[in-house]
């Protein structure tokens, strides 16, 4: 936990700990790691962090690692596996892992337990392409995934949307490839870089 609070600050992501954050995992459904990429899903609902932390009676929390609010703020829920991701497709997983060029369209087969390999971020958004995303919140997801990847040695390719690891998923609601766009520039400078 530390040390992921070490490298989010390093890179200026605004981060809140949830109480209890630090233990809260499932990895007693099942092991975390080794991880392999970054993956943005986002809420598709408002006022989400409790739902993020707790989880539903059918999925219980966490959700995933961080909650990130419309001001910006990346609240910690969750340390260790996360039901954020489910069975991904492998073509998916392999792209990242591969650090591939492109993110092919998800198999319809998803034998991958993504959970174990994917950090994940959930975004405060409604989805339904009219919600915006404010520019705080939008650089706040970039240094997120630009943290992770750094920490890792990976670059931007290892980072995914949810709808590019399975199929039917729609979110994040905004351009992937601008995305990873934005998480390479950073990662062509120091973390605490600050673009004008």
């Amino acid at each position: 936990a530390e040390q992921l609070l070490a490298v989010l600050g390093a890179e200026g992501v605004h981060v809140a700990e949830h109480p209890g954050w630090r233990t809260h995992t499932r990895n007693t459904v099942g092991p975390w790691g080794a991880v392999n990429g970054v993956m943005i899903p986002h809420t598709a609902g408002s006022n989400s962090l409790g739902l993020c932390y707790s989880g539903r009676p059918d999925l219980p929390g966490p959700l995933c690692h961080a909650h990130l609010s419309k001001a910006g703020v990346a609240t910690m829920v969750g340390n260790g596996r996360a039901n954020h991701a489910g069975s991904i497709a492998a073509n998916a997983y392999d792209a990242a892992v591969d650090e591939a060029l492109a993110h092919p369209l998800p198999d319809v087969a998803e034998p991958v337990d993504g959970n174990r390999h994917f950090y994940g971020l959930e975004i405060e958004n409604l989805g339904d392409g009219t919600d915006p995303y404010p520019p705080v919140q939008y650089d706040q997801a970039v240094r997120w995934a630009a943290a992770l990847c750094r920490a890792h040695g990976w670059s931007e390719k290892s980072v995914a949307g949810h709808k590019e690891v399975q199929p039917g998923k729609v979110d994040p609601s905004f351009d992937m490839n601008v995305f990873r766009a934005a998480v390479a520039a950073r990662l062509a400078h120091d973390p605490g870089w600050n673009p004008d």
